[in-house]
């Protein structure tokens, strides 16, 4: 069986390099998908993304959500992943650097497990990545995928 991949919606270049030297830096393993805006993640989640390369798609271990995103913003993004029976439960945290009220606020309203500021700092932009993918890839116990199917079907 593959491992779950994580799933990294993010359209900042150095953001994603960051977050991936991050991911290796604390030994966390999990593939990483990236969708670079919001209709991409939407495509990624409900299959339409993994119809051109044949690959079985498997609904990700935790996804890492930006808020200000081309195309379909984050805010979207969550509602939707938050009303299909196929990703409710799955962890969405929202990685952004919007310091608005309104948007954290409105991402806990819509469901978000965890809501980070991207630190400025490049070593504490790695902790918080390292610390993110210990707690929510090491400690935190998800739902069984195949349950979650079996139960929302």
């Amino acid at each position: 069986m593959r491992e779950r991949q994580i799933l990294l919606v993010e359209d900042n270049d150095n953001d994603i390099i960051l977050t991936k030297r991050a991911l290796i830096k604390a030994n966390i393993r999990n593939g990483l998908v990236i969708a670079r805006d919001g209709v991409e993640a939407i495509d990624y989640l409900y299959g339409k993304f993994q119809e051109n390369s044949g690959d079985e798609r498997l609904e990700p271990i935790l996804i890492m959500l930006d808020l200000k995103l081309p195309k379909v913003d984050g805010l979207e993004v969550l509602k939707r992943i938050r009303d299909d029976k196929r990703t409710c439960v799955c962890p969405v945290v929202i990685l952004t650097s919007s310091k608005e009220d309104i948007d954290l606020t409105r991402c806990y309203e819509l469901g978000a497990n965890s809501y980070i500021r991207k630190p400025v700092n490049y070593v504490q932009f790695v902790e918080a990545i390292r610390q993110l993918g210990l707690y929510w890839l090491v400690l935190n116990e998800p739902p069984p995928a195949d349950n979650i199917r079996r139960t929302t079907s």
